[in-house]
C-alpha cells in the first residue's frame, strides 16, 4: 500500500486531533502531542491549520504554573454549527437545540393529539423546532436528528408506512427539510437511539455487545454487536413486540402486535397487572402511568409480588434474545425500565439465570425516557462533525 500523500496525512492528523478534542475536551498542544504521537512541529502545524479554518480556538490556559504558548488550551469552536434533536412520540414531540460540542441551548416539548389532523400535527412539530432554535438564538441549524417509533427503510433512510403510527410522523422529515433547506435532516428508530445513548453515556459504556429492551408505551429492542448497532435486512431488528409468547390470548399478525410480547409488557398491560396487585400511584405528566405504578411498587416492599409477576413476563422476551444472540448484557430501558431500577433488573436476571445457561447481566437504564432525545442529539452531533471534520476531497 503506497504511503499517504502529505495532504492526506495532514487531513488524517487534523481529524484525529479534532476527535480527541471532542472526547477529552480542551487540550494543550503538549497534551495533543502525547495523545496523537505526533512530533511537536506537526502538532504546531495542525493547531495553526485548525485555528485558521475556524474549527478550534484558544479557550483558556492549563493549571500549570508555567505560562506561555505551551499552556494554551485549545477547544472546538462550539458555535461553528448548531444542532436540533427530536423525540417524536404518538402523543407529542420533545426538542433540544445544542451547539457543536453538545451543550444544550434550548429545550421545548408539546403534546400533539390524535385528532389534530396530519397537516396540523406536522405544523405544530415544525413550529416547535423553530421556536426552540429562536430561543437558543440560532439562525441556522446544521443538522437535525429525529427519533421516532417504527421501522426505518435501510435503502432510503425513511420511516416506513405503518397503520399503527400517525401519518404525521412520516410527513415530518420532509416538512422539516422543506422549512430548513440548509439543514441535514435524518430519522432513526427510537429504540436504536436509546441504545446508542446508553452505550455512550449510560449503563452500557463498558459493553461493546448488549441488547436493550425498551419498556414504555410500547416495547422494542435494540441490538449492539461488537460495538455496532444492527438494523437487519429490512430495518426491523428488535421488533420484539411481535414475538409470540405464552400467556397471551392469541398470536400477533403482520400488522398488529396484539398477542405478542407487547401484550404482556406494554404500558397498558403493566398498568392492568399493577391493578390486579392493588398498586396505585398518581399519574406523572410526560410518562406512561405504568412507570409511576412500577416506581411506587419499588418503593413499597409489600408490592414485591407485583414486581415478581412483571419480571416473569419480561424474562420471556429477555430469554428469547439472549438464547439467539448471547449478548452477555441486557439493559431495561424506557420509562418503565428506569422506574423498575435495580429491583426489577435483579428479578429479571435471577429468572434469566434459571432459564438459560448463558451468563447474562441485566442492568437498569440510567437515562430512562430521555435516552431517545439524548441518542438523537449524539447522532446529530456525530453527523455534523463527520462533515465539518472530513478530510478534503483529493
Amino acid at each position: 500500500m503506497p504511503p499517504a500523500s502529505p495532504s492526506t496525512a495532514r487531513a488524517i492528523n487534523d481529524r484525529l486531533a479534532l476527535r480527541l478534542l471532542q472526547q477529552e475536551g480542551p487540550l494543550t498542544a503538549a497534551r495533543l502531542k502525547q495523545l496523537t504521537g505526533l512530533s511537536r512541529p506537526s502538532v504546531a502545524d495542525l493547531v495553526e491549520r485548525l485555528t485558521a479554518a475556524g474549527l478550534i480556538t484558544v479557550v483558556g490556559e492549563s493549571g500549570e504554573q508555567r505560562r506561555g504558548p505551551n499552556a494554551k488550551l485549545y477547544g472546538i469552536v462550539a458555535d461553528r454549527a448548531h444542532l436540533a434533536a427530536l423525540d417524536v412520540r404518538t402523543e407529542g414531540v420533545a426538542v433540544v437545540v445544542s451547539d457543536l460540542v453538545g451543550e444544550v441551548l434550548a429545550e421545548a416539548s408539546a403534546p400533539i393529539t390524535g385528532d389534530s389532523g396530519t397537516g396540523s400535527a406536522v405544523e405544530q412539530a415544525v413550529a416547535l423546532v423553530e421556536r426552540a432554535a429562536k430561543e437558543a438564538g440560532v439562525d441556522r441549524l446544521h443538522t437535525v436528528g429525529i427519533g421516532a417509533p417504527g421501522l426505518i427503510d435501510p435503502a432510503t433512510g425513511e420511516l416506513r408506512r405503518s397503520t399503527s403510527l400517525p401519518e404525521w410522523h412520516r410527513r415530518l422529515v420532509a416538512a422539516l427539510q422543506e422549512r430548513l433547506p440548509q439543514a441535514r435532516v435524518s430519522v432513526e428508530n427510537e429504540t436504536n437511539l436509546a441504545a446508542l445513548a446508553e452505550q455512550r453515556d449510560g449503563v452500557a459504556q463498558d459493553r461493546d455487545t448488549f441488547v436493550l429492551l425498551w419498556l414504555g408505551l410500547g416495547v422494542g429492542a435494540a441490538v449492539v454487536l461488537d460495538g455496532t448497532l444492527r438494523r437487519g435486512a429490512s430495518g426491523g431488528t428488535g421488533e420484539i413486540g411481535f414475538l409470540p409468547v405464552p400467556g397471551t390470548t392469541g398470536l400477533p399478525s403482520a400488522h398488529d402486535c396484539d398477542g405478542g410480547f407487547h401484550s404482556l409488557v406494554g404500558a397498558a398491560a403493566v398498568a392492568v397487572l399493577a391493578g390486579e396487585y392493588g398498586v396505585t400511584a398518581p399519574a406523572v405528566a410526560g410518562e406512561p402511568h405504568a412507570a409511576a405504578l412500577v416506581r411506587a411498587a419499588v418503593a413499597d416492599p409489600s408490592f414485591g409480588d407485583f414486581l415478581d409477576a412483571l419480571a416473569d413476563r419480561l424474562v420471556l422476551g429477555a430469554a428469547a434474545v439472549t438464547s439467539v444472540l448471547d449478548p452477555g448484557c441486557v439493559v431495561l430501558a424506557g420509562e418503565i425500565g428506569r422506574a423498575g431500577g435495580e429491583a426489577l433488573a435483579a428479578r429479571v436476571q435471577d429468572r434469566l439465570g434459571r432459564m438459560s445457561p448463558l451468563p447474562t447481566e441485566v442492568r437498569a437504564s440510567t437515562l430512562g425516557g430521555g435516552a431517545v432525545l439524548r441518542g438523537a442529539l449524539l447522532t446529530a452531533r456525530d453527523r455534523a462533525q463527520e462533515e465539518l471534520f472530513a478530510p478534503p476531497a483529493r
